[in-house]
């Protein structure tokens, strides 16, 4: 039988017994929302999703500040959203802001509520940074086998084709997977990678292309092609340096492109490394108030 999903509207009222006498049998992710509040809204769709997975693992609790006044001031809520984690009757863990879906489904893991699958795609993703790329793909490949509804695991198999430049692999596979899923942050990130990639893999190749612009500094066609490259072997930083180089000196070489592609790499880059982003963005800035 289908467990039932565990997601309820929290008032002062069925406080007691939703949140705090139910924490006693299954972690409660109690969530302080407004519900005219963007990022909160992102928050209730992503434990909403995540609640409906993991069926009858935990439950979701929301509360609505706008109405439950008493609960936001007992608790010290100052910014929505904010996530409380009830164990055993008490606040196990205090989440203010945003998460992301993965950093949803790490804390979720942290409870013990995770597919075995997505312990399998961990264990893959450190093979393959070993350098046993083969083995990552048999693990994934029996991942799949376990949890066919598990789309990250085809995700992760893509990356890694895109990894060693097995463009018609990745591409084909990517194509096969759902539109939601091809729109997500992710399949966004990878189909971004397989442009790129295969961008560069029409090019001359990456010394013959660092020899050109040695040779010729304002080689800016080449220049722009290495910083293709570049990125395509995952080094933003040096692909961001060439890029900056070109809009120092051309920077209306070919309409532009050289800034808009700046521009799309520090954006995705942003996420994860705000600092080196927020570096390149204000020597962006500079070149072109110069």
């Amino acid at each position: 039988m289908d467990q039932d999903v565990l997601i309820f509207e929290v008032s002062e009222n069925n406080f007691p017994t939703l949140v705090l006498g139910n924490s006693h049998k299954l972690p409660v992710l109690a969530c302080f929302l407004n519900v005219s509040s963007g990022p909160c809204a992102a928050q209730e769709m992503t434990l909403d999703k995540l609640a409906r997975e993991f069926a009858g693992r935990f439950i979701f609790a929301k509360i609505d500040v706008a109405e439950q006044a008493s609960l936001r001031q007992q608790y010290h809520i100052e910014q929505v959203p904010t996530m409380l984690v009830f164990q055993g009757g008490k606040v196990s863990r205090v989440e203010m802001g945003q998460l992301q879906e993965d950093e949803a489904r790490s804390l979720l893991a942290e409870l013990g509520i995770f597919h075995p699958s997505d312990r399998m795609r961990e264990e893959a993703r450190l093979k393959h940074l070993s350098g046993d790329t083969q083995g990552a793909i048999l693990l994934l490949t029996e991942a799949i086998r376990q949890h066919p509804g598990n789309l990250r695991v085809a995700l992760d198999m893509v990356q890694i084709f895109i990894d060693i430049a097995e463009l018609d692999s990745a591409r084909s596979l990517f194509q096969r997977l759902p539109p939601a899923l091809q729109e997500s942050d992710v399949g966004m990130s990878l189909k971004g990678q397989m442009t790129v990639a295969g961008f560069a893999a029409g090019t001359d190749g990456l010394a013959v292309l660092q020899q050109r612009v040695t040779d010729n500094q304002d080689d800016h066609q080449a220049r722009f092609e290495l910083a293709v490259c570049l990125l395509a072997q995952h080094d933003s930083q040096g692909a961001m340096d060439e890029l900056l180089q070109i809009i120092a000196k051309a920077p209306e070489f070919k309409d532009g492109a050289a800034r808009e592609l700046l521009i799309g790499v520090i954006n995705t880059i942003k996420p994860n490394n705000p600092q080196l982003a927020s570096d390149y963005q204000r020597q962006l800035g500079r070149l072109l108030a110069s």
